[in-house]
């Protein structure tokens, strides 16, 4: 099968696009999947830096999100069969921890994910869990298919499970255009909520506001906590997603409005800000980080997208051969939702 591949870490220069041998079934519970289409996240781009403190044997597949044809399941999966679309849940555990034991895969100590400790879905096949295969969506392309798990799962667990968002409630999201972000804007609209968005390009605002924004804020002409505290009248937000954290950190909690929630899954523009504790305990605010989500969170927001009609939005679409291009996308900050790969016609 073709497969990108990197034999070692760096820059875009090390993908390589090549020849593989096809995955086999070396479980029971397992399924192999024919990719139609693959998305691309940031923690493809710092696996191939070697960025995560992971260590991952080489040479590796990336790629945490896909979308195919069941192609091949053991003698002990009920849950799919051969030829059905799917889409995929990209965490698996270890089965025997804690966190395996009360539905937290996401959480395990021994986590493994697509794209990471497994191989992952920048390929014709890939090999997972059969229980990691779920049903697309109706009326969802492949191409969308591959371009929600990873972060409207994430986003739902930030949003609906830990901020408890309700309708009506204010919302500010840093740095729309990216994956977490888009989404965040999709189910937060979806919920009746009220959204301001921030970005450095006028015309990723404007992108935002035929989403359903309903303020655009560039962060670059002007503070966007005062500005959001302008515009609800001194009162702050409900709800910040900062998955952005440097400087923008200590805007964020000055957004919020008292009883206000701050959810992350990210800090792409600096691990370590600045924080006044004081300004947390004094207004009663919560702090709320996650990555990825359980699989009943996954199958609530299936649920979710079946009834509200919710469909990622759709960057570019690229040929895996041409991911070099697709991840100098990505990480030059162009895109606005998600960037697709296109594997097989």
């Amino acid at each position: 099968m073709k497969a990108v591949r990197i034999h070692e870490h760096g820059g875009v220069d090390k993908l390589r696009y090549e020849e593989v041998q096809e995955p086999k079934l070396s479980s029971p519970t397992e399924a192999i999947v024919q990719l139609k289409t693959a998305a691309l996240n940031r923690i493809d781009l710092w696996n191939r830096e070697g960025l995560t403190g992971m260590d991952i044997a080489l040479p590796h597949i990336l790629g945490a999100d896909g979308a195919g044809i069941v192609a091949q399941v053991g003698e002990q999966v009920h849950n799919v069969k051969k030829g059905d679309a799917v889409c995929l849940y990209p965490p698996s555990g270890c089965g025997q921890c804690e966190y395996c034991f009360t539905d937290r895969e996401f959480m395990c100590i021994r986590l493994r994910a697509l794209g990471e400790r497994l191989q992952g879905t920048y390929a014709e096949y890939v090999k997972l869990p059969a229980a990691n295969c779920f049903p697309i969506p109706p009326g969802l392309s492949f191409e969308e298919a591959a371009a929600f798990p990873l972060v409207f799962l994430t986003v739902w667990r930030m949003l609906v499970t830990n901020a408890e968002l309700k309708p009506g409630e204010h919302v500010l999201i840093l740095g729309i255009g990216g994956g977490v972000a888009t989404a965040a804007l999709q189910i937060a609209r979806h919920m009746g909520a009220h959204i301001f968005v921030t970005s450095s390009s006028d015309e990723k605002l404007e992108l935002a506001k035929n989403w359903g924004a309903n303020h655009g804020i560039n962060y670059l002409r002007s503070d966007f906590a005062k500005e959001v505290r302008a515009l609800t009248g001194k009162r702050g937000v409900d709800v910040v997603v900062d998955c952005v954290g440097g400087e923008s950190w200590v805007k964020s909690l000055a957004a919020l409005a008292r009883g206000g929630r701050l959810v992350t899954c990210g800090a792409t523009a600096g691990a370590n800000p600045q924080t006044d504790i004081r300004r947390i305990f004094w207004n009663h605010l919560k702090i709320f980080g996650s990555t990825l989500g359980s699989r009943e969170e996954f199958r609530q927001l299936l649920a979710f997208m079946q009834i509200s009609k919710v469909r990622p939005i759709v960057d570019q679409i690229f040929s895996l051969k041409d991911v070099a291009a697709a991840q100098r996308r990505l990480e030059e900050g162009k895109q606005f939702g998600k960037i697709v790969l296109q594997i097989a016609e």
